[in-house]
């Protein structure tokens, strides 16, 4: 497996900025050890000039990594109304990707009726050789499990997928080990891990639909009491996934950049098998 650091690390609370130059987090992926960056539009997306994703490509490669994954818009992180608009026209976002030399874009399903938004969109991306991947999330599509199999297969394209992310699905009560990942292997292009604590006074919520407010606490991945990481990685070796693990934690409100990605990268090499980092 490789290992993925997303800008989320540093990213504001409204997810629309970084708190820290872009540029900063490319050194502290090198630092410590990572394989690639995961890119999200507080970076550079759709709303960014061709000129300046060039130059955060080139600097990217400069470094010896590359871009994992892309969530080119605002409103897919933010999974609101407008989450599924980008797939009624996938262009800018496909143009995006490619700017980086990356073939997997994140997108948002909101309702039955986004479903063949998303077959039209894999279609359009499978013509320029890009993916298109939902996050297992809260108040979309792919809330729980059995739901979003049924979703997967009624798109039918082999160039659309899934982003495994165990917290969301225990926070709707779902189980996210070894028995569901051989589920859920078939559609698995990415792996996003942060940690949280359920806590009925906790000073974060988010709603779902199957199990209405959830109150939790964000807390570092090797920190004990949230997601069991040694069951994910058991999943993940019993099917061999060797993809990217994309650490996309909200630390601003926990910790630094330097700090997070540092003590990510050290606790997932003990959690898995991962590939040792490219020597410049």
């Amino acid at each position: 497996m490789k290992l993925s650091l997303s800008v989320r690390v540093a990213e504001a609370a409204c997810k629309t900025r970084l708190n820290v130059p872009f540029g900063d987090l490319v050194d502290l992926a090198v630092e410590f050890g990572y394989h690639a960056v995961c890119l999200r539009a507080s970076a550079g997306g759709v709303q960014t000039a061709r000129a300046d994703l060039d130059a955060m490509r080139r600097e990217v490669e400069r470094a010896g990594l590359f871009v994992s994954m892309v969530t080119a818009d605002f409103d897919v992180p933010l999974n609101n109304r407008q989450g599924p608009d980008s797939l009624k026209d996938i262009g800018p976002s496909l143009d995006v990707a490619e700017a980086f030399g990356c073939d997997l874009i994140r997108v948002c399903l909101k309702t039955a009726q986004d479903i063949d938004l998303a077959r039209a969109a894999a279609d359009r991306a499978a013509d320029r050789g890009i993916r298109l991947a939902h996050q297992c999330h809260t108040t979309s599509l792919f809330e729980q499990v059995a739901a979003m199999v049924e979703v997967l297969e009624a798109i039918g394209r082999a160039n659309f997928g899934l982003i495994y992310e165990p917290a969301n699905l225990m926070l709707c009560g779902e189980d996210y080990g070894p028995a569901t990942l051989q589920l859920l292997a078939p559609w698995l292009m990415n792996v996003y891990v942060q940690n949280h604590v359920i806590d009925r006074e906790g000073p974060v919520s988010l709603e779902t639909w199957c199990l209405g407010e959830r109150r939790f606490r964000h807390i570092p991945l090797w920190e004990a009491g949230g997601v069991e990481f040694s069951s994910v990685f058991e999943g993940l070796e019993q099917i061999g996934y060797d993809g990217c693990v994309t650490v996309h934690q909200a630390y601003a409100e926990l910790m630094g950049p330097r700090e997070a990605a540092a003590e990510s990268a050290g606790f997932l090499r003990t959690a898995g098998r991962f590939e040792p980092a490219a020597v410049l």
